[in-house]
């Protein structure tokens, strides 16, 4: 979904423990706001948003073919931070093009397809990053978003961890380039979820102060609340998992998983 500055947004939502489906903060900031995201892009169908149906591989498939050139001539030159850039957006983009939109619920599914997509967008953003000095922002908070929401779908914690560690490094980027409301915010959240809480309640004074109405402030915060109080959830289940494992080990048998009862960044 493009934004008024033509940035894409990826909106997910999640219905389900067990599905792949993913939910994105854009969809929470946009209520905290009080405007939807319709408000920008326009009354048209959400599955025409994201390319649902036919026209969605037909686009999907152009957007390979777009990221497959730009790789060959990567082969050539590995490190050009602009081709990297390019490749980055084309995979995120076909991902998109890819999900799979339930036409009744207009429920966005991450189709298989799709999640292959966006691993190797997230493969040449990183690769992106050490190849340049000055990311581009825009590139930053498309990537973030793919990391967060392959992080909602992960299924170890190493794996969650990981992607939700380069999710806020790339939204850190937006945030000191672009601070807002809303940059702040998905900072924050990140933050908590990364078990940062010094620094997401740093992002979070600051979210506040660029809030314009005393609903925003109330409505940040009973979120944000509800957000640190999973992830301080989460990161007791961690270390009990982990309590569990070593004593699981010495009996020799498999560790437990501590993602069976759902990804906590879904609520789970």
């Amino acid at each position: 979904m493009a934004s008024k500055d033509g940035e894409h947004k990826m909106l997910f939502d999640l219905r389900g423990r067990r599905k792949n489906v993913v939910k994105v903060v854009y969809a929470i900031l946009a209520l905290l706001m009080g405007a939807s995201l319709f408000l920008v892009i326009g009354p048209a169908p959400i599955s025409d948003l994201f390319g649902g149906g036919g026209s969605g591989v037909t686009a999907a498939s152009q957007l390979e073919e777009q990221a497959e050139r730009i790789e060959r001539k990567l082969k050539k030159d590995p490190d050009d931070p602009e081709l990297l850039l390019a490749v980055t957006r084309a995979r995120i983009n076909a991902g998109n093009a890819l999900a799979v939109v339930d036409p009744e619920t207009q429920t966005l599914f991450l189709s298989t397809e799709s999640r292959q997509q966006m691993a190797l967008a997230s493969e040449s953003w990183s690769k992106y990053l050490k190849a340049t000095d000055e990311p581009s922002i825009g590139g930053a908070q498309q990537a973030a978003q793919t990391f967060y929401g392959l992080a909602q779908i992960s299924t170890s914690v190493a794996e969650t961890q990981s992607n939700l560690r380069e999710a806020e490094r790339a939204q850190q980027l937006v945030a000191e380039a672009r601070p807002s409301f809303g940059s702040l915010s998905t900072l924050a959240i990140y933050r908590y979820y990364s078990f940062d809480y010094e620094g997401a309640d740093k992002a979070r004074k600051q979210a506040v102060a660029e809030a314009q109405t005393k609903f925003q402030r109330e409505e940040l915060a009973t979120e944000l609340d509800q957000i640190k109080g999973r992830a301080e959830n989460f990161q007791r289940r961690l270390a009990q998992a982990e309590k569990e494992a070593d004593a699981a080990r010495k009996r020799g048998e498999p560790a437990p998983n501590p993602l069976a009862e759902g990804n906590p960044l879904s609520g789970g």
